[in-house]
């Protein structure tokens, strides 16, 4: 019971619980990571380069790197990540390399924090998931879960960890509850694309870059109304409903199917988990493997799969021709400037915030909707399928595009009339 309520506590206090500090609101995890990259931060560039040389080698050492057509494009990506960060950490180079928006921005923005936060949650996701706080929500939150989004009641604290935490975070519990065999691949699947999604920080930036900050709350309440309801309805749809039902090497712990006395029945489930829980050392231990092991896989991948995302959009017409999928819905939708909405529907696939970028200047209802559509779409190159492709989660590169269509263009639906009402 100690065990339960302490550790516990403390996870939920780390992941969740909102303090200032230095004038920021942030969850303390957030502060933590800060901390670090701003007292070392002469140090944390050339720690993230190490981590993309042992993520680089990893596959090759592990002998995995050609496994199927996918793993062997992305081994080579990141060996193509190694030179693209020893570049940049050398300042020798092309000149388009070291624009700001380009390699500075995502090694930055997004490799030096990743790798960062991913080992330091991992830390306290022990305290989080491992003494019985999932088995708890799991039974409370089932009557929800289950029939809106085909999830087992533990899914709950997934969902909230990513929008307060970050995807990496969300997914990292994913694959570690996946992994002990409480999720399906299927239910794995739904969870790391339709509940991953970028966290409330960075929905902050997004906002700020728009002018949306004035309606934060009803940009934020939208954008998260949007993102579950979405996630409801490609749950129902292929390649989402056809997905395998079989657990992780065939063994698996299905969550119990309760109707009566829950609360009991949550507890006496939470009670059993944290008697059989490992001690807190080995937990932590266990938990931080897996974290480095899951930031090797994820930083070669953002830099190299996140660059290519990146010059593709800056110097090609590929996202253009990617936004004619879009244009007849931003048309019909009567989204001001259609086609702009329609492009920046299309990049978000790069980068989740290059979209912003892209409509700084637009009418506010075609600001509201892609800066929406930025989040709800939840799938992007730069770093999000990188990550998932770096999970045990066996889902194909092929299938996480057919569900950001899916998702794009639901979001667009459903938001665009929410926008004209709105503004």
């Amino acid at each position: 019971m100690m065990k339960f309520f302490i550790f516990s506590a403390i996870g939920i206090f780390v992941f969740f619980v909102p303090i200032t500090v230095g004038g920021k609101s942030s969850i303390p995890l957030d502060h933590i990571v800060t901390w670090i990259n701003t007292t070392f931060s002469a140090v944390v560039p050339y720690y993230a380069f190490i981590v993309i040389l042992l993520g680089a080698i990893y596959p090759f050492y592990r002998k995995t790197w050609n496994k199927n057509s996918t793993t062997i494009v992305f081994s080579l990506l990141k060996v193509l990540g190694i030179v693209v960060a020893l570049m940049l950490l050398t300042k020798v180079g092309p000149a388009w390399l070291f624009k700001p928006s380009m390699g500075p921005f995502l090694y930055e923005k997004l490799v030096i924090p990743v790798g960062v936060l991913v080992p330091i949650g991992s830390v306290f996701l022990a305290l989080l998931v491992g003494y019985g706080l999932l088995e708890f929500l799991g039974v409370l939150l089932q009557p929800i879960m289950r029939p809106v989004w085909k999830t087992p009641g533990r899914a709950a604290i997934d969902a909230v960890a990513s929008f307060v935490g970050s995807y990496s975070i969300g997914l990292l519990i994913t694959n570690r509850v996946f992994k002990e065999g409480k999720y399906t691949i299927k239910e794995a699947t739904i969870i790391a694309t339709g509940f991953s999604t970028v966290s409330a920080t960075f929905m902050i930036v997004v906002a700020k870059t728009l002018g949306l900050m004035e309606v934060w709350n009803t940009y934020f309440w939208t954008t998260l109304f949007v993102t579950f309801l979405v996630t409801a309805i490609t749950v129902r749809l292929r390649p989402l409903r056809t997905v395998s039902d079989e657990y992780y090497e065939g063994k698996g712990v299905p969550e119990e199917t309760v109707t009566e006395n829950r609360l009991k029945t949550a507890w006496a489930g939470a009670m059993r988990a944290s008697n059989k829980a490992p001690s807190l050392g080995k937990n932590i231990l266990d938990n931080l493997r897996d974290g480095f092991i899951m930031t090797m896989g994820i930083l070669p991948s953002i830099l190299s799969v996140g660059l290519l995302g990146l010059v593709l959009a800056e110097f090609t017409p590929v996202f253009d021709i990617i936004g004619y999928i879009f244009y007849p819905f931003t048309l019909i939708l009567q989204i001001p400037e259609p086609m702009l909405a329609a492009k920046a529907s299309a990049i978000e696939i790069a980068e989740m915030f290059l979209p912003a970028l892209l409509v700084t200047e637009a009418p506010m209802v075609t600001k509201f909707v892609i800066g929406v559509v930025s989040v709800s779409a939840i799938i992007f190159f730069s770093a999000l399928i990188p990550s998932i492709m770096s999970t045990e989660i066996p889902i194909s590169l092929r299938k996480l595009v057919v569900i950001w269509i899916q998702r794009t263009i639901l979001t667009l639906i459903i938001v665009a009339p929410i926008a004209h009402f709105l503004f």
